[in-house]
This record gives structure tokens, C-alpha cells and sequence, in this order.
């Protein structure tokens, strides 16, 4: 079986503030719960589980989704307190209250950071979680250049017993051609489905991530400031391209939705059964 690991970054809609351009908080969570809503009614019309890396913050502001989201059978895990600051402490708040407010039986096992911003692989796995989905291994010209780190999931060795799985975001074989959200509004659809395939069948899953303000119209008014590559794709628009790209994906033979949590269970099965080599953490970048 091969797995299309769906994921979206459910944060407040603070990207504006990257562009210099200033946008009210209610308004940043008005347009995150508006798209956390339409990504749950997208999933529901793929039949798809997806993970949802979720701030504290959004979950405090829309609760009912929170539980809609699990009740749904998707898998919530944390994307920190807040989209715009980040503590260590953030890491057991965030993990702790968002299953709280999910309910009874719900436990938080990943964390991605914003940004995907470098965070000690100690201070997670201190925090109780079990997996760090916070890498992106290619180069981003103007954020950053990843091409060094390990491309498939792997586990960061912390000591006796004591091993965080890290899971990237996919990326081809070879050449490491992007395959995260950018990628697919700005490539041409041929080529971003091309190498989607080709990671998939090469890798057994295919790691993916988006954010639910996507979703929403982004060219309204002046388009917020934010740049072509940014909203040129987005709303209705949007997502009539990720139903096609994913209907396809799934298409092929073993093909199927799955979970993070499901990688990080199968990941640590096969390790009992066949011990992988694990790497040291990786240093603070410089």
C-alpha cells in the first residue's frame, strides 16, 4: 500500500504581515476558520484523511471544528501556540490543550513548526511528541537551502530509547523537484503530477502539505498585498486543482489516503523488526 500523506497548516492568516502589510487578528482568524471549513468539506468530497497541524490559537477560536475534524477521522497534531511567536513552552501547552479541546481519547503526536523553523529535536520529544514534520529538504531561493538533509523520514537518535521521527515533506528522487504547496499553484500541472507520481512509487508515500486559507478567495480587493505566486491559485480555483491532482494520485494500483501518525506507527513497527540506523540531531542552524 502507498499513502498520499495529506496535510494542511491550520493557522491564523497571517501571511500578509510577511509583505508589510497590515491585517486585523480578527480578521487573520476569521479567514483561517473560513478555511479550515472549506478544507474538512474538500476532504469529505475526496473521501480523504488528512493531518492537520493545528495552532492553539485557531482551536481556542473555532472548538467545534476542532471536534469535527476528529470526529471526521482526521489526525490532529499541533502547529504551536500562535503562527507569529514561538516559545519552548509553546511545545507542551500547544500538545496538551489542543487535545483537550478535541476530547476524551484524543492524543497529539506531531508537531510541525511555522515556517518549518528549525526547533531542538530534545525540546519536542521532551514536549511528548513523537514525530517532528517541521522539514522541508530542498532549496528554497530566499528561505532556505535543505538540500543536505535526509529526503525520507528518519529517526533522530536522543539517547537510550529516546528517538524522534523526523518526516519530511516529499520531494522527487534525484533531482529533489518541490512538491509542497508552492509548487503545485506555480508548476505546470503536468510536471507537479509527473513528479508526484514518480516520488510516490519510488517512496511509498507521498508527504504533502497546504494551508486552509488557500482555500479562500485571495484576490479580493488588492489581493492583500501578497504576491502572484502566493494567491494567483487560490479559492474555488484551488481546490478544483488539488481534487483533480489528488483524484489522479489516487488512482494508480495501492493507492490510498493515510495518516502522519500512520507512517510514524509503521516506521517505528519496521525498526522493531529490522533496526535502522538513526542519525544525530541535527545542530542549530547557524
Amino acid at each position: 500500500m502507498r499513502s498520499i500523506l495529506l496535510s494542511f497548516d491550520a493557522e491564523e492568516f497571517d501571511i500578509p504581515l510577511e509583505y508589510g502589510r497590515a491585517i486585523d487578528p480578527d480578521e487573520q482568524l476569521r479567514i483561517g476558520g473560513e478555511g479550515l471549513e472549506r478544507s474538512l468539506d474538500l476532504c469529505g468530497r475526496l473521501g480523504a484523511r488528512a493531518t492537520f497541524f493545528t495552532t492553539l490559537t485557531i482551536a481556542r477560536a473555532f472548538p467545534a471544528l476542532i471536534r469535527r475534524l476528529v470526529g471526521e477521522g482526521h489526525e490532529l497534531a499541533s502547529h504551536g501556540v500562535r503562527h507569529s511567536s514561538f516559545t519552548d513552552a509553546d511545545l507542551l501547552e500547544s500538545r496538551t490543550e489542543l487535545a483537550r479541546i478535541a476530547g476524551s481519547g484524543v492524543t497529539v503526536r506531531g508537531f510541525r513548526r511555522a515556517r518549518l523553523a528549525w526547533t531542538d529535536p530534545r525540546t519536542i520529544l521532551d514536549a511528548g511528541y513523537t514525530y517532528n514534520a517541521s522539514e522541508n529538504p530542498i532549496w528554497l531561493p530566499g528561505r532556505y537551502n535543505r538540500l543536505g538533509r535526509p529526503r525520507m523520514p528518519t529517526f533522530v537518535d536522543l539517547g537510550p530509547g529516546r528517538t524522534l521521527l523526523t518526516i519530511p515533506a516529499s520531494c522527487s528522487p534525484l533531482i529533489r523537484w518541490p512538491l509542497f504547496w508552492l509548487a503545485y499553484k506555480n508548476s505546470p500541472r503536468v510536471l507537479t503530477s509527473m513528479m508526484s507520481r514518480w516520488t510516490l512509487a519510488h517512496d511509498g508515500h507521498l508527504a504533502l502539505y497546504f494551508h486552509p486559507w488557500e482555500l479562500c478567495d485571495l484576490n479580493a480587493g488588492d489581493g492583500f498585498g501578497l504576491p502572484g505566486v502566493v494567491r494567483r491559485v487560490s479559492g474555488d480555483r484551488f481546490a478544483r486543482l488539488l481534487e483533480l491532482t489528488l483524484n489522479q494520485l489516487r488512482s494508480g494500483p495501492g493507492v490510498d489516503f493515510g495518516l502522519y501518525a500512520d507512517l510514524d506507527d509503521q516506521a517505528r513497527a519496521d525498526r522493531t523488526r529490522h533496526p535502522l540506523r538513526v542519525a544525530p540531531p541535527e545542530p542549530r542552524p547557524s
